[in-house]
């Protein structure tokens, strides 16, 4: 295999090169000399070349006498390699020159472009290193600008903005910036413009909680005011809807009819609270990681801001405006319960509701202390039954404010009971007890559709002819009609409290209890203590029974009304008070006839020891019977009533008799005297049984046993137990020993023998009975 042959590079070649390379371009922003390198490259390669000829050249001149003896065997082809030869060595020769001329030029040129090239590159170097200060500087610049932003969007409240281009800084991929003392003073002074971004924030939300205070009064109003219009609309659907009749204003019913109208009292026409700041400062607290911090001061701001809300000494005038506020507050605490998540727990918020419910109720009890008025309590209901249903419905608890509302009720009823109480003092004092006239059809209606009545006697009232006179006097309907008001505004102030139904119809029941028994019962018992006109004294027992009834009628009518709104029963006791008045009304009238028969008895003028016996009873006896028939047969009372009267005077009567038989106020008195008192009672007993009164008789039959013992000389029958167990049980033997006393006393007094003997016996018999008494029941 033949040794490579090396390129051959003549002149034309190198020439044609060179004249193809241009160092400086005028349409190029560059120089090129990149194309020197393959030129030098051949050049170096044409001088190895050369001293390759040179070497050759050497071996040849060597070999030429070697050449020659070849050359003469070989002589025509030695001629013509020799030829050959020179042309080479010509040719050689004029490259070589040629070779170094270009080299000296290539030499002058490429040092030229050396020198050009260092400027270049230390040019570029220069020019690199302007171009990272302009980019260091211009980095710098913008973060100094995000930096000077900061401070800015912070005076324009864009705190999240501000905060995110800090993190975009600290984020910021590392770079020659990174390493630079400004960069580095910048990272340090970040956590005071965080500092800074949270100030803002904190004032802004400060900003917003004064802002809130100053709005939760019209937050509350507007509340209350919609509430009062769903209580109207809803209370206008009941009326027109039976079914509805028990739902209430807070009801599934209600609340699913409101739906659809649900009004939004932080965002309507009226008013519009932004939680923005509140809003933004939680988040900037969060991204901070401080939520605690805000949590705890806006707990202790909200606390502060509740504690103001209500004076140390509250107007009672005050109120409605204090409770808007509360009302504000507490919707204004819902809304941020809702809307940010964990910030706000549902235990803060129910603290400061108790604490606020606590002090109100204390604020408002002592403001209603000393208050007489009974309005004054339904107001403070009013308000805070509107208070009570507009939170209800934001979920907050209000049995405490249930509880309240009811112990100012039995404060409220008390002070009713004390109205009503002195009223009936009044239309019982002033009242004349004559029957109630009534002329006009409407006018008896109206009276009757005031009392209580037994359905018969309304009914029998009803039918009867007009004008009438009612059974009762002035007093009892005035009383009905003062009931019925009073009931009617013990229910006003429960209208709308749905709670405790027990408890309101105990205290219904004791209230009206207190009423009946203690105002009206007691004060017509007291009325007829100081009345002695038995016609006045019969219609207060009339108007009693009515009363009686009437308590039996209120409470079947009290009944039906709680059960229709899912109540109680209403349990009555005062029947029993006015069937006690009765009773003692009857002992008045007892009393007054007994005063009245005093009266017959004084003017009597009895001899006790008559010379003969009398034909015909006394005089004064004949004019108590009228007089005693007239006035009870005319006591507008029941028959019975009218049976105890007579046998109160009966007792009454027998009962003088009898002290004029036994008594001291009689020293002594005869036979005759005994006998004319029994023909008093023979008469007595005849006009009651013609009366149709003759059990009434029975209280004549210890007098009448006891002078047919001594008229007909029974004393010795007497004293025989079994005859007198028998016969003369009702005989009390001190009366009978009294008795036969005086009789001796009249016999020792007379002159004859017989009487004086008749006189001795009497002692002996008086002495005899006298020895049985201490055995025996008085």
């Amino acid at each position: 295999m033949p040794p490579r042959r090396r390129p051959q590079f003549t002149q034309e070649n190198i020439d044609q090169q060179l004249q193809q390379i241009h160092l400086l371009d005028q349409s190029s922003s560059s120089e090129n000399l990149e194309q020197l390198g393959p030129i030098i490259k051949q050049i170096h390669t044409s001088r190895q070349q050369d001293a390759y000829l040179r070497t050759v050249h050497a071996l040849i001149e060597s070999k030429d006498a070697e050449i020659e003896s070849i050359c003469g065997d070989n002589y025509q082809e030695f001629i013509s390699s020799v030829s050959t030869l020179f042309s080479i060595k010509s040719y050689t020769t004029n490259l070589r020159d040629k070779i170094q001329t270009l080299d000296a030029g290539v030499e002058q040129v490429g040092r030229g472009l050396v020198e050009k090239k260092r400027a270049l590159l230390q040019s570029k170097k220069t020019a690199a290193n302007l171009d990272e200060a302009i980019d260091t500087l211009q980095a710098c610049l913008r973060v100094l600008d995000v930096v000077n932003r900061v401070g800015e969007m912070i005076k324009e409240g864009k705190y999240w903005s501000a905060l995110r281009s800090l993190e975009d800084i600290e984020s910021m991929p590392p770079t020659s910036l990174s390493q630079t003392p400004l960069f580095q003073h910048l990272l340090s002074s970040l956590p005071s413009l965080r500092g800074q971004i949270k100030d803002a924030v904190t004032a802004s939300m400060k900003q917003w909680l004064l802002d809130i205070r100053n709005v939760s009064a019209q937050v509350g109003q507007l509340a209350l005011d919609n509430m009062e219009h769903r209580t109207r609309k809803w209370r206008s659907r009941r009326e027109k809807d039976p079914l509805l009749k028990l739902s209430r204003v807070g009801s599934a019913v209600e609340i699913v009819t409101n739906e659809k109208t649900e009004y939004n009292v932080l965002d309507n026409e009226h008013l519009h609270v932004d939680f923005t700041p509140l809003y933004e400062c939680i988040h900037i607290y969060s991204a901070l990681d401080s939520l605690d911090e805000i949590r705890r001061s806006y707990q202790a701001d909200r606390k502060a801001q509740s504690d103001l809300i209500l004076p140390d000494s509250l107007p009672l005038s005050s109120l409605p405006s204090i409770t808007e506020e509360i009302v504000g507050f507490f919707i204004i605490e819902t809304q941020v319960l809702n809307t940010t998540g964990s910030f706000r727990s549902q235990r803060e918020v129910e603290d400061l509701w108790d604490a606020m419910m606590k002090r109100v109720g204390s604020a408002v009890d002592r403001v209603l202390k000393n208050e007489n008025d009974a309005d004054a309590f339904l107001g403070v209901k009013e308000c805070l039954l509107s208070f009570i249903m507009t939170l209800e419905s934001y979920s907050y608890s209000t049995e405490s404010l249930h509880t309240f509302i009811l112990h100012l009720f039995e404060r409220y009823v008390a002070i009713l009971e004390k109205k009503f109480g002195k009223r009936y003092e009044t239309i019982v004092s002033q009242d004349d007890y004559l029957p109630m006239y009534v002329e006009s059809a409407a006018e008896r209606d109206g009276v009757l559709d005031t009392v209580w009545l037994t359905n018969d006697e309304s009914e029998q009232l009803a039918k009867s002819e007009l004008p009438l006179s009612l059974p009762w006097s002035q007093s009892f309907y005035l009383c009905c009609q003062d009931i019925r008001n009073f009931v009617q505004n013990f229910y006003q102030f429960l209208e709308g409290v749905s709670q405790h139904h027990r408890n309101i119809d105990d205290l219904l029941s004791k209230s009206l209890d207190t009423i009946l028994s203690t105002y009206i019962s007691n004060n017509i018992a007291k009325r007829a203590q100081n009345t002695s006109n038995l016609s006045q004294i019969a219609q207060i027992i009339t108007n009693l029974e009515h009363f009686e009834i009437a308590c039996g009628e209120l409470e079947r009518s009290l009944t039906n009304i709680r059960s229709s709104q899912r109540g109680g029963t209403i349990r009555l006791t005062a029947a029993t008070s006015f069937a006690a008045t009765v009773t003692r009304v009857l002992t008045r009238v007892s009393a007054s006839i007994s005063s009245k028969l005093d009266d017959f008895f004084g003017l009597s003028e009895y001899d006790w020891t008559p010379p003969r016996r009398e034909e015909s009873p006394s005089m004064y006896l004949i004019e108590l019977v009228n007089w005693l028939t007239t006035v009870v047969d005319s006591l507008v009372v029941k028959d019975a009533y009218k049976d105890e009267a007579y046998r109160g005077a009966a007792n009454y009567i027998a009962e003088c008799f009898m002290d004029f038989m036994t008594g001291r106020n009689v020293p002594m008195m005869n036979e005759n005297a005994v006998a004319n008192l029994l023909l008093d009672i023979d008469f007595l007993e005849d006009e009651f049984k013609r009366g149709g009164h003759t059990h009434l008789n029975a209280a004549f039959l210890e007098l009448r046993l006891m002078t047919t013992i001594v008229m007909e000389d029974q004393v010795q029958q007497y004293l025989i137990p079994a005859v007198r167990q028998a016969s003369y049980s009702v005989v009390r033997p001190k009366r009978l020993q009294a008795l036969l006393e005086k009789l001796a006393r009249y016999g020792a007094e007379c002159r004859d023998a017989p009487s004086r003997e008749r006189g001795e016996k009497r002692r002996k018999e008086a002495d005899a009975v006298g020895r049985l008494y201490p055995g025996e029941n008085r």
